[in-house]
C-alpha cells in the first residue's frame, strides 16, 4: 500500500472515530445526568438540553413502525449503506477533500445513531436550537455529523471543478 492512501485511511478512520466519541460521550452524559424530558436552559429558550429517548427517526418518523420494519429501517438499510460508504472511500481515489470529509462524517455520525438503536433500542436526542425563524426539533451529536456531512456535500456540489460530458452521462 502506498503511503498517501495509508495516510488517507489513517485520516479517515480519525475523523470516523472523532464523530462516533463525541456522539457517544455527550449521550452518555444525558443519559448519566439529564432526566427524561428535564429542560435545561443553556441559552435562555435558544439552546435548550433536554433528553428524549427517540425509536424513530428524525422528528420521530417511524416510531409506530411495526418492530420488523424497524429493524430493517432503522438498522439493517443504514448498516449496508455505511458498509458501501466505507467500500466507496476505501475505492474511490478521486473523491475531493471536502466530499473525503463529509463520508467519513456521514459514516461516523450513522455508526452513532446505529449504536444506539442496537444497544438502547432508541436513540438518545438531547439538544434544541430556537434561533430567529430556526426552530429545529430536539437532535444529538450525531445528527449534527450527518448534517454537516449533507452541507458539505452542497458545497462540494457548487464548488466542483469537474463537468461531466455528455459521453460520461450516457446522452
Amino acid at each position: 500500500m502506498k503511503a498517501k492512501r495509508i495516510t488517507k485511511i489513517l485520516i479517515g478512520l480519525i475523523l470516523i472515530i472523532s464523530n462516533i466519541g463525541c456522539d457517544q460521550i455527550t449521550k452518555k452524559e444525558v443519559r448519566e445526568n439529564i432526566s427524561p424530558n428535564e429542560r435545561i436552559e443553556v441559552i435562555g429558550d435558544n439552546f435548550i438540553l433536554t433528553k428524549v429517548e427517540n425509536t424513530g427517526a428524525a422528528l420521530g418518523f417511524g416510531s409506530d413502525f411495526h418492530p420488523n420494519i424497524k429493524l430493517f429501517i432503522f438498522q439493517i438499510l443504514p448498516v449496508l449503506v455505511l458498509f458501501y460508504l466505507c467500500y466507496y472511500l476505501y475505492k474511490r481515489e478521486d473523491a475531493s477533500k471536502l466530499n473525503f470529509v463529509a463520508i467519513t462524517f456521514f459514516i461516523g455520525g450513522g455508526i452513532g445513531n446505529i449504536i444506539d438503536r442496537v444497544f438502547y433500542n432508541s436513540v438518545t436526542d438531547f439538544m434544541f436550537l430556537e434561533i430567529v425563524a430556526l426552530h429545529t426539533g430536539i437532535f444529538n451529536m450525531a445528527d449534527v455529523s450527518v448534517t454537516l456531512a449533507a452541507i458539505l456535500f452542497l458545497i462540494s456540489s457548487f464548488t466542483s471543478k469537474r463537468k461531466i460530458t455528455l459521453k460520461e452521462a450516457k446522452v
